[in-house]
């Protein structure tokens, strides 16, 4: 069976390591995979050779805590929230009373140590040899409640140690213990000194004091650690975000009846009703009714999809236009949310953390560290020196050996790294996603939102049967008034601010486009289909449409009776830096892949603009995610780089996941660097500040172990014949040294320059066309209509109506006696109540205008 663990006390990597070997190594256990982001485990064993408490005693033997997960994370599907703690955010806060805390007592700490190289005042009983004993006491003082607060370094370094299982915890433990144990030490010795009147030894131990070192340690790794643990909550908001897309209450048919119910119960076969506005809380097929769907939050795509009879529906996805019903076909956990959910879930949790090399050396560097001390403290008791000299020496080692350059090496360059990225507009969420980025070999671009703007534009007017660009832009945006599709939002962006005519009546065709009343003219819109359904003369104009699908825009016809009056066409635009950022991709050696769930007609003509050498059109939600899997499966590190709910799975799949600005909440939870302005020339910039930060934290650890290389032989004695041996203020400023040149070298990365985009003009990019300023529509050429007539009575009646009728400018009128009508054809836009007043002042009845 497989089961979850909440583990405590996890702070590295080699402390998810430690937990793993000790699960492992239990009899009936098939596989251990720790999770120390989300401070979690999975286990796979045998139930009948291992249960719950055996797991939890074996994590507990290795130094840390663990508890079975309370609530099955399978179960959990979307729309339905839990009550319970984030176990993340109280580990958060009380990390960030405990930072807090300490600050309060270091500040102080400084103070009194230091503060007089600073020519800083003391209080007078704490100068000279007199004031010894009170100076060093203070400081002690004021290190225990820093020493208390963080005793977690202790619980778990300690333990750690006992099992034979260093981690960072272990170094923090040691050297801090040790600077404190040898101030204990020197104050003892200046007690003695005062005591014996030796003043040479009471001054030789004032200035030997390693209390500040001791809270200066605990206080800047406390802050490490709060900066990191910021990060944890991500995953965990990114699935609560995913939930809250589905909605809470369901609209089903229950006995003919429409009966509200929690989402959650609803089964397979129930009949939900959705009405404009409603979000759809299953999956299905719809049975009855048309309208448009919005499935962006799903699918990432920004044009609604018409649906009818026998489409599928996503559940998440919002109705726009229109109201129909379907069948629930997937709900709860089957849906496509919750897969999308599971997804990131699994991704996360089996995304191995990367062990920093701080980690990797401290099960050799901490055991050997003792190992010299301990040598060093038998070696000289045998050869006669005595146990203070002995024991100086064991302890000199340990406080030289303090891992604060060591642990200020990655931490310091991270946090420089990361506030340079954030002045470019480039966040990283933690460590782990700029040590990834520097290794990245293959980038993943999703089409819409990422490398286009994800919103459609006006790119082209083909006005026809005697329009201007103008007019025809007019009578667009006249009819798209009352419509909520995007391409119509893109028409009266356009048409903004021109005083235009809205339609007297509105009809929207789902999967067609739409038909209104404009000033008394019947009109349509939309698509080649609907055109051909209502016998419009198309001509050459399905070509001229054709050659726009292939250059990834979407035509829209605009008629009226049987003419065709023009095309506009509208498409996502690519962004401005788009092609230069890809160019640039590949001259830094890295494959880029764009994956759409767009038609691979579009995906194609992106493709030949940008040189992009693979693209895979047409993909679901899950397809993305697996797309990425394969590509890791060939040995590729890879980025994913999107923006929608959809990419959420693929975002957490990827060795780093980077999510544009603009996107979807839960594609910036879901991904581990995020790019502010929604440029992806920034994707270039993040990839450089990554390397540059990555080699800066290699040369803050050789510096690091270079200072503990040289300043350990000199602390153990080793070259005490030569008469060098540590002296105490000696070792001091070596690890200052060690922990300036950490910090300086860190600083560096503020120098770091970011590359401009290149101005190059986008390869087979036609210019945009002028748009014209909107017109009011004139009148449409040959539009025919039938004026019902009561009253005539022989031909000189028609003659009258006729007279009457043709006297109207851009009227033709034939009456016809035996069909009580008359039959008028227009060529400009003439209202029917002027047709009915002109029969009515010839002496006859108007019965009805069609």
């Amino acid at each position: 069976m497989k089961e979850k663990y909440n583990v405590t006390g996890m702070s590295c990597a080699a402390c998810s390591a430690a937990v793993e070997r000790a699960v492992n190594k239990l009899p009936g256990v098939k596989s251990a995979q720790v999770n120390l982001l989300a401070n979690s485990m999975q286990v796979e064993y045998d139930e009948t050779a291992l249960d719950a408490a055996g797991i939890c005693k074996a994590v507990e033997q290795a130094g840390y805590g663990a508890s079975p997960a309370n609530a099955p994370a399978a179960a959990k599907t979307a729309g339905q929230q839990t009550t319970e703690e984030d176990p993340v955010a109280a580990e958060l806060a009380g990390m960030k009373h405990r930072l807090i805390a300490s600050l309060v007592f270091l500040v102080p700490l400084m103070y009194v140590s230091m503060g007089h190289m600073m020519g800083l005042p003391l209080p007078a009983w704490m100068h000279g040899q007199a004031g010894a004993v009170p100076f060093a006491l203070t400081q002690l003082l004021l290190v225990l409640p820093i020493l208390y607060l963080n005793r977690k370094f202790y619980q778990v370094g300690l333990k750690s140690l006992w099992h034979r299982s260093p981690n960072m915890d272990s170094l923090i433990a040691l050297g801090s213990g040790a600077a404190v144990i040898y101030g204990v030490f020197a104050l003892y010795r200046i007690g003695w000194g005062l005591g014996i009147g030796d003043l040479a030894l009471v001054d030789r131990y004032r200035m030997d004091l390693y209390f500040e070192s001791a809270g200066t340690i605990l206080t800047l790794i406390t802050l490490g650690k709060y900066l990191e643990a910021r990060a944890k909550g991500r995953t965990s908001a990114s699935i609560r975000a995913l939930m809250d897309l589905a909605p809470k209450t369901a609209l089903v048919l229950r006995q003919g009846q429409e009966v509200e119910i929690p989402a959650a119960e609803v089964a397979v076969g129930d009949t939900v009703v959705i009405k404009p506005g409603m979000r759809i809380p299953v999956d299905g097929v719809v049975l009855t009714g048309l309208s448009s769907v919005d499935e962006a939050a799903v699918t990432g795509e920004s044009i609604p999809v018409e649906k009818g009879p026998g489409d599928k529906v996503i559940a998440a996805s919002l109705n726009k236009a229109g109201s129909f019903t379907f069948q629930a076909q997937k709900v709860g956990e089957d849906t496509t949310l919750a897969q999308i959910i599971a997804l990131v879930q699994d991704a996360a949790a089996t995304k191995a953390p990367i062990a920093k090399l701080a980690d990797r050396v401290s099960g050799v560097f901490v055991p050997v560290v003792m190992g010299i001390a301990l040598l060093a403290f038998v070696v000289w008791m045998l050869l006669g020196q005595g146990l203070e000299f002995a024991l100086a020496r064991a302890i000199s080692v340990l406080v030289i050996s303090c891992p604060c350059a060591l642990g200020l090496a990655t931490p310091v360059a991270i946090m420089v790294g990361t506030g340079k990225g954030a002045r470019l507009n480039i966040l990283y969420k933690n460590a782990e996603a700029l040590e990834n980025a520097h290794k990245i070999d293959t980038v993943v671009l999703d089409k819409t939102g990422t490398i286009t703007a994800g919103k459609p534009v006006l790119t082209d007017l083909i006005p026809l049967a005697g329009q201007s660009e103008g007019e025809l832009l007019g009578l667009a945006a006249s009819l798209e008034k009352p419509s909520e599709h995007p391409l119509a939002e893109a028409i009266l962006s356009v048409a903004e601010g021109a005083e235009l005519p809205s339609p007297e009546r509105f009809e929207a065709l789902p999967g067609r486009g739409l038909q209104a009343t404009l000033r008394g003219v019947e009109y349509l819109a939309g698509n080649a289909r609907l055109m051909q359904e209502s016998g419009v003369e198309m001509g050459d104009a399905e070509k001229r449409a054709e050659e726009l699908a292939r250059q990834g825009k979407t035509p829209l016809f605009f008629a009226s009776g049987k003419r065709l009056l023009g095309i506009v066409a509208a498409a996502d635009p690519i962004k401005p830096t788009s092609a230069a950022a890809i160019r640039q991709l590949k001259a830094m050696g890295l494959s880029v892949v764009m994956l759409t769930g767009d038609n691979a007609r579009t995906a194609a003509a992106i493709q030949s603009r940008l040189g992009i050498e693979q693209v895979v059109a047409e993909v679901l939600p899950q397809d993305k995610e697996a797309q990425v899997r394969a590509l890791q499966s060939q040995g590729r590190r890879v980025a994913m780089v999107g923006d929608g709910v959809n990419d959420a799975p693929a975002l957490a799949r990827a060795d780093v996941g980077i999510a544009i600005g603009a996107g979807t909440d839960v594609a910036i939870d879901s991904a581990d660097v995020v790019l502010m302005k929604s440029d992806l020339w920034d994707l270039v910039n993040a990839l450089r500040l990554s390397r540059a930060t990555i080699r800066t934290i290699r040369e803050n650890l050789f510096w690091a172990f270079f200072y503990n290389s040289i300043g350990i032989p000199v602390a153990a004695g080793v070259f005490y014949s030569l008469g060098l041996v540590l002296n105490p203020m000696i070792g001091a400023a070596a690890m200052s040294l060690s922990s300036v040149c950490v910090v300086s070298n860190a600083l560096r990365l503020n120098f770091f320059k970011a590359s401009r985009a290149e101005s190059a003009a986008l390869p087979s990019e036609e210019a945009t066309p002028h748009i014209p300023a909107a017109q009011p529509p004139k009148g449409v050429l040959h539009m025919e209509k039938t004026i019902h007539i009561e009253g005539m009575m022989c031909h000189h009646c028609t003659a009258h109506v006729e007279k009457a009728l043709n006297a109207i400018e851009g009227v033709q009128a034939v009456a016809d006696l035996e069909g009580k009508c008359a039959r008028v054809t227009l060529s400009a836009d003439v209202p029917n109540e002027t047709l009915a007043a002109a029969v009515t002042e010839a002496g006859y009845e108007v019965t009805g205008i069609e």
